[in-house]
């Protein structure tokens, strides 16, 4: 009895501490300030909302990533990295206003039923949705819902003179973090990761295990874009590239004391020439594995400086089921480096860093890039300069290549002229394609996409009130023809298929297999045997 009493006392008192210490002098003042409001203001006031702009503004005093997320968008900003969400599971897209499915997603409940890529859905729940100006978050709205429910759509299939009416049980849906995996070469595979989700690990060791028997002696990881996610998963991966009990990242702040992370298990590929891509768009987790990989020369990192985000954010439940995701420690690579950069000169600033790149000419060229002395450091092997403070330094410097950009280009792209052009040829040709091409490698040998679709799409463009411009035309020819190839072949065989395709004008895909092939690795003093 006497035990039971004495822990009910120490609960109490750790409650009563915490308590205190949320009842600063700040926080009773700001209660005032409620109560004042609510007993004088002249005018009807929403005291939830008054709240809600007060949490945004005194975490916008904090640092960028520290943010507030209202109850009702909690879940979907979880959905990404939980890694899936409860629907009937397709990829769509919205064409002239009639949703198509480009593909259903494998093994979900629409696949089971039998529909297919192209199909047209026209009405849900006998609900009319063609050509009511429908928009990305009404799909949404119609087709998910909670597991287990049933929803009945109808479909306009090409071939078929009669509406075909399905009844879909929504099911939890996977999202894919790994986008590709191919051979890149009959040595070299090559693997894209979107994020880094709950399920990634998982997605990386198979498509690892199906190269693998593909005989991959080599790798390519692209990080390209990958704003980050889960740090457990960013150390899950780091621990299949590295050998046993390695420091993979550490993290520390003011209240949370020093955490150092190992690796633990044999990885997947720890030994073989190991190359990531990176480039401005590579945040947090992204910069934890290619920081990693760099400081113990397990890899040659290839691209562009990455984001600089050194900042580990946990969530906190707020009581009406909002959150905030509050920063509470830095992360450091094994060598030592904080890749986060500045954040003094408030959100704002800090975001406009990317512009700021690009006008001084970082995109272009790397001798734009300075670094002090005070953010060199040495790579723990073979002792090269590496840089912390701003991002991860790639070892192999590649510019944004605009040399393909025209006018023309760049309506008929940011128009979605791509995109609507093949899938209403999908529509027509799906199974003449499909019949005449075996596989990814078939259609990218022989299909001749000049003369089969280089014609059609520009006339498809004039016919959407975009005029032929026949030297701008010349300029992008190139990456219009690689965009449609790229574009058929996801329609057929998925992402990973678009990527085998569009990575011949990867620059950074190019040179790491450039790199690959020579001496680089042995030269740089780099482990992979």
């Amino acid at each position: 009895m006497i035990k039971k009493t004495t822990a009910l006392s120490l609960i109490l008192f750790s409650f009563i501490s915490l308590k205190a210490q949320f009842a600063t002098e700040g926080g009773r003042k700001f209660d005032a300030l409620l109560q004042y409001i609510n007993y004088a203001y002249v005018d009807t006031t929403n005291e939830n909302k008054i709240v809600e702009n007060a949490i945004v503004a005194a975490l916008k005093e904090l640092d960028p990533h520290s943010v507030y997320i209202p109850s009702d968008e909690v879940k979907k900003m979880n959905e990404p990295l939980v890694g899936n969400f409860e629907g009937i599971g397709i990829q769509f897209n919205i064409l002239n206003d009639t949703l198509v499915v480009v593909s259903p997603i494998a093994g979900g409940p629409s696949e089971k039923v039998g529909i297919l890529a192209g199909d047209k859905i026209i009405a849900v729940n006998a609900e009319n949705i063609a050509g009511i100006g429908l928009q990305n978050s009404d799909v949404q709205n119609k087709l998910r819902g909670k597991k287990g429910t049933k929803v009945n759509v109808t479909i306009l299939r090409s071939g078929k003179k009669d509406w075909l009416d399905f009844t879909i049980t929504r099911d939890e849906i996977p999202i894919f973090s790994v986008d590709a995996s191919f051979m890149a070469t009959p040595d070299i595979g090559y693997i894209k990761i979107n994020r880094f989700a709950q399920n990634t690990d998982k997605e990386f060791t198979d498509a690892l295990e199906a190269l693998k028997k593909q005989k991959m002696k080599h790798l390519i990881i692209d990080l390209s874009g990958n704003g980050g996610g889960y740090l457990k998963t960013a150390i899950q991966l780091a621990d299949e590239l590295l050998d046993d009990k390695k420091l993979i990242v550490f993290t520390e702040g003011n209240k949370n004391p020093k955490q150092e992370y190992y690796t633990a298990v044999k990885g997947g590929f720890e030994k073989g020439k190991l190359v990531i891509l990176i480039d401005e768009g590579s945040a947090s987790a992204s910069e934890i594995v290619s920081g990693a990989v760099q400081d113990y020369d397990r890899g040659l990192i290839i691209g562009r400086r990455s984001f600089g985000k050194g900042l580990v954010q946990k969530p906190f439940t707020l009581t009406d089921g909002s959150a905030i995701r509050l920063t509470i420690a830095r992360y450091f690579t094994p060598s030592g480096r904080c890749i986060q950069r500045s954040y003094e000169g408030g959100k704002d600033d800090y975001y406009d860093e990317m512009t700021r790149r690009y006008e001084h000419g970082e995109l272009m060229t790397a001798d734009s890039i300075t670094f002090p002395d005070s953010l060199k450091f040495e790579t723990i092997n073979s002792k090269r300069v590496v840089y912390g403070g701003g991002g991860i330094m790639p070892d192999v410097f590649v510019p944004i290549d605009t040399s393909l950009y025209s006018e023309y280009f760049g309506i008929v792209n940011r128009k979605g002229f791509f995109n609507d052009f093949t899938l209403s040829l999908m529509d027509s040709r799906r199974k003449e394609f499909e019949k005449k091409y075996t596989s990814v490698s078939d259609f990218a040998t022989n299909f001749d996409v000049e003369k089969e679709l280089f014609t059609e799409f520009i006339e498809y463009a004039k016919n959407n009130k975009v005029e032929p411009n026949e030297e701008q035309i010349n300029i992008s020819k190139p990456i219009i023809l690689n965009r449609l190839k790229a574009l058929v072949a996801r329609n057929i065989w998925g992402t990973s298929a678009f990527y085998q395709i569009s990575s011949n004008f990867n620059n950074s895909y190019l040179k790491a297999i450039e790199e690959i092939n020579n001496d680089t690795f042995k030269k740089e003093k780099l482990v992979y045997n």
